[in-house]
């Protein structure tokens, strides 16, 4: 199993061509073909929601967090829960949200730990920036809010998080939408060296391995946030509002420690909780994903990302990947909204 994450990280750099073909793999339930789809409307300048924000924001207490949310649509609608990345925010979703409460869905869009509104209820919680925390974190959100079951849909952090829940609790999920596929991973694969073009795609993750980088990001957070947003989608011509609500949400007591923390886990540099650890056991196994899955990538996706075909037989229900193309890089759902929440109503269909 190690041999898959190897085989995704060493083609992190690998961009999809416009056009793919469909994936076929036997034993896969039903595998429809991939769909290239164009997304030309999302490389305006300023997007049409720039001044807008997802609002207003509620509270409720989940495990060990005070987690905000943003909640719409019909309360007794199908569940969909939203989940952002780093460094970015709820804003990801400020149009999907929309395009899915029209089609009667009732939308939950939380603040991950370390950003907006969401806080720990005590100061001595570790601030642990783990996959397996903020896998229960969001397990922790839908027992408070009394979901038994939802579609899950993220991208980067929160795509990992979406595939942890589908993998370990699958009767929780009914569906699955995750931009660049399969992203559960193993420390052990992490240590294992890539050729030098692949490791210069992470540079930032050897930079807060070191006391300078946490402290450069503390010091210059929003303009290196920025530069992610740029590196890692270098055709989306945001505004400065635009960047700038969404950096609100970084300016959190928590969210240096916890960025720094789950980058330097990955790398075997920090511990974690030893409450999580059965879990991190079962993750390092690569689970399969058994519940109905669309994977996305887009076609200019500047950040490290696995190529489709290295992560396809990992799905093992009914299963699509889907490029979109029009210049779309990593931060899918803000970048392509229509294509993005028209994945979670196709899959929901399954």
């Amino acid at each position: 199993m190690p041999d898959l994450i190897n085989a995704n990280r060493r083609n992190f750099l690998h961009i999809a061509s416009t056009g793919a073909a469909a994936l076929t793999a036997p034993g896969f339930g039903l595998l429809q073909p991939a769909r290239a789809q164009t997304a030309s409307a999302s490389r305006a300048i300023a997007s049409p929601n720039n001044a807008a924000t997802l609002a207003p924001i509620r509270q409720i207490k989940a495990g060990v967090l005070d987690i905000g949310y943003y909640e719409a649509g019909p309360a007794n609608g199908p569940v969909v829960l939203l989940l952002h990345g780093w460094p970015y925010d709820i804003h990801s979703f400020i149009e999907v949200a929309p395009l899915l409460t029209a089609k009667g869905y009732r939308v939950i869009v939380p603040h991950a730990r370390g950003y907006g509104t969401t806080q720990f209820l005590s100061s001595d919680t570790m601030r642990n920036g783990q996959p397996a925390a903020l896998a229960v974190d969001a397990i922790a959100l839908m027992d408070a809010l009394k979901i038994e079951k939802a579609l899950v849909a993220g991208y980067d952090w929160g795509g990992r998080t979406a595939g942890i829940l589908a993998a370990l609790w699958p009767e929780r999920v009914k569906a699955l939408v995750a931009v660049s596929g399969y992203l559960i991973g193993s420390r052990a694969a992490n240590a294992k060296p890539l050729p030098p073009k692949a490791e210069l795609a992470w540079w930032y993750q050897f930079y807060f391995a070191t006391e300078r980088g946490q402290l450069g990001y503390s010091q210059y957070t929003h303009e290196f946030a920025k530069l992610i947003w740029q590196l890692a989608s270098p055709q989306w011509k945001f505004d400065d509002a635009t960047f700038a609500r969404s950096a609100k949400s970084l300016d959190t007591p928590d969210h240096v420690a916890i960025s720094i923390h789950n980058y330097r886990w990955r790398l075997g540099l920090a511990e974690g909780e030893s409450k999580y650890d059965a879990i991190e056991d079962r993750l390092a196994q690569l689970p399969t994903v058994s519940v109905p899955t669309i994977t996305m990538e887009g076609d200019a996706n500047g950040a490290p990302h696995p190529a489709p075909e290295s992560y396809a037989k990992k799905f093992t229900g009914k299963y699509q990947h889907r490029l979109i193309t029009g210049g779309i890089g990593h931060n899918l759902p803000q970048e392509a909204p229509q294509a993005f929440a028209q994945a979670v109503i196709d899959v929901d269909k399954f």
